[in-house]
């Protein structure tokens, strides 16, 4: 059986340094808020590349956190739009819903998988306060363009990075790209921790001390509130497991690469059908998707064959129940990635040995 992501083999690769780290912090006796949180910040602000990060429960609160902070600062309020990939994962929906803005879906282009930004400009209206661009699958959603055209309608610059920890575009990393971004930390994530964790990167110091106080209850000073917040909080543990998985993260998507690589060279199936394939720099590929027409009958074949798959996503946002007031809308680009996308295994723990038998199941199949 080749798995799709072996948590415990990723974890055991610097097992003894986490152990330590996690010791550590039982030793402190401070579980919460304390020293490891604020060396991780430090860390993964210089690692990205901004001035500040501020460390909070899980990708989803640090996405609606970053949108409630502009909100607070009275740069965006009820009913402004926010401009969105229509194929993105639903958290990067719910929390622009959440704060009571108006996601405008976009369809993101077949060849990339990203946002089409050509389409972006088209898309904007007088509401319009932000773009929230989504990084999927480890693949860059920016371009130069993406950001003049930001620049020139005075629209924040967001990011989803919750799938592109490393990823860059012309050396700058995905995380300070834009005005501010959202970071993942689950634990498949490229850098993930040990539960649930996320954060905030930005270089605007005043959403940062916004953001930090929304996420403590609303208060910058003990019992005294400013805002009705939330209790969001990165473990301490997590930190510190964080912060030993920083060290080596270059080192682990370039094992990615290497792998997605494999996979370019040898796949060659005229039934499946694989994405452009980009300049490393702009790919840490998070996921390995392939697509094919009879997605649910490959899958069922590659695992009768031993190889484990993960379809992301099944269904996309707009036909989901929970906003079933767009389920009548038709976005055709991001209905096919979602009707046809299927992840093989793909993490700094797959062998060549394991990726040459991906590639060999994955050719024989003939529909």
């Amino acid at each position: 059986m080749v798995k799709l992501l072996d948590l415990k083999a990723i974890t055991a690769m610097h097992g003894e340094e986490i152990k330590a780290a996690i010791d550590r912090v039982i030793d402190s006796g401070w579980f919460l808020q304390g020293n490891e949180n604020k060396q991780f910040e430090e860390d993964y602000a210089k690692y990205i590349g901004t001035d500040h990060c501020i460390a909070v429960a899980n990708g989803l609160d640090a996405l609606y956190l970053l949108m409630r902070g502009y909100k607070e600062m009275g740069l965006m309020q009820d009913g402004d739009e926010i401009i969105v990939p229509a194929n993105t994962y639903i958290a990067t929906i719910i929390a622009i819903t959440r704060n009571n803005l108006v996601p405008v879906l976009v369809e993101p282009t077949w060849e990339h998988l990203e946002i089409d930004i050509d389409k972006v400009e088209a898309a904007i209206t007088p509401r319009t306060k932000g773009v929230m661009i989504v990084h999927l699958y480890g693949r860059i959603a920016f371009n130069d363009k993406l950001g003049e055209i930001c620049k020139k309608h005075g629209l924040k610059l967001m990011e989803d990075c919750a799938q592109s920890h490393g990823c860059a575009w012309k050396g700058i990393k995905t995380g300070a790209l834009g005005d501010a971004a959202a970071h993942s930390f689950y634990p498949g994530k490229n850098l993930g921790a040990l539960g649930d964790a996320g954060a905030v990167t930005t270089n605007d110091p005043d959403l940062a001390e916004v953001i930090r106080a929304l996420a403590n209850y609303g208060s910058q000073k003990k019992y005294v509130f400013k805002y009705v917040g939330m209790n969001s909080r990165m473990a301490e543990t997590d930190a510190a497991a964080l912060d030993v998985k920083l060290k080596y993260l270059d080192e682990d998507n370039r094992k990615r690469q290497e792998l997605a690589a494999y996979y370019y060279t040898h796949i060659q199936n005229p039934l499946i059908t694989l994405p452009k394939r980009i300049n490393d720099e702009n790919n840490v590929y998070h996921q390995f998707p392939i697509f094919c027409e009879k997605r649910d009958e490959l899958q069922e074949y590659l695992k009768d064959n031993g190889i484990q798959t993960l379809i992301h996503y099944p269904i996309p946002p707009h036909k989901q129940e929970c906003y079933k007031e767009w389920n009548n809308r038709s976005y055709p680009i991001t209905e096919k990635i979602h009707a046809q996308e299927l992840s093989i295994p793909m993490n700094q723990v797959v062998s060549m040995d394991e990726a040459a038998e991906v590639v060999k199941v994955i050719n024989s199949y003939h529909g």
